[in-house]
């Protein structure tokens, strides 16, 4: 479906884009075999998302996976499959790719893992109840774990679920994922592992102005959210004159 208005119901929206991120999320959790792959292709990814995309960047993202997709054979020759691993291991697990998969990396001044934004993203979680499973083996500010919180926010029918969707994209995803896609794209090896990247991009991007609209407020704009994050600096003490009797002396 092209907007919420074209669902039969708000909550069936919510429900295919819960779903549409959980599969995403899947996607760059383990690298491609043919458990997955068949799948995929069983429910007609990525035409058969819930949630249809209409932008360029979408469209041809979704071409792009598609025929990636056609391209491998099914079941997987031991050529894709070695091609897969290593790729999903270069963007992934080494870092060959100078990729990262965690926000703190890209939004750290020195670029490190494990920073401030890490700790703003578990901060999130812990609104909702919501854990990391294993934060030293994956980071809460992974994007496999970012993907699945999304998720679990869209399927959420608590009244903040959805304003609060939308502020996780503005203040964290969106502000670190289309470099990843970027940098994924023009650097892996596998047409798969770019359209993977590319289609999470622009699908949540897109999902974001969806959000705008039901929410009934303008998207704020990159330079609004950045000055959002910046820390506040601490208001100075202002000097007072000694005034006798009015504090201990000696």
């Amino acid at each position: 479906m092209n907007n919420p208005a074209d669902m039969p119901s708000l909550e069936l929206f919510r429900a295919a884009v819960a779903l549409d991120l959980g599969t995403l999320a899947v996607l760059h959790n383990a690298e491609l075999d043919d458990a997955i792959l068949g799948q995929l292709k069983l429910a007609g990814f990525p035409e058969g998302i819930g949630l249809r995309l209409t932008g360029d960047a979408g469209r041809e993202a979704m071409v792009f996976l598609s025929q990636a997709m056609d391209e491998l054979s099914s079941p997987l020759s031991c050529d894709d499959l070695n091609d897969l691993a290593a790729d999903y291991a270069s963007i992934y697990l080494t870092y060959g790719l100078h990729a990262s998969p965690c926000e703190s990396v890209w939004l750290d001044q020195e670029n490190l893992g494990m920073q401030a934004p890490m700790f703003q993203v578990r901060e999130f979680y812990r609104h909702f109840d919501l854990t990391a499973a294993n934060w030293r083996m994956r980071p809460d500010d992974h994007l496999v774990i970012e993907l699945h919180f999304l998720s679990c926010l869209m399927g959420d029918e608590h009244p903040q679920a959805l304003p609060e969707a939308a502020r996780f994209l503005d203040e964290h995803l969106l502000r670190w994922l289309p470099r990843f896609a970027d940098r994924v794209s023009a650097r892996c090896a596998t047409p798969f592992y770019a359209g993977t990247a590319r289609l999470t991009a622009a699908y949540c991007d897109e999902l974001r102005d969806i959000l705008a609209g039901l929410l009934g407020e303008l998207r704020p704009t990159a330079e609004e959210v950045e000055a959002r994050m910046q820390p506040r600096a601490m208001p100075q003490a202002v000097p007072m004159n000694y005034v006798p009797g009015a504090a201990p002396s000696w």
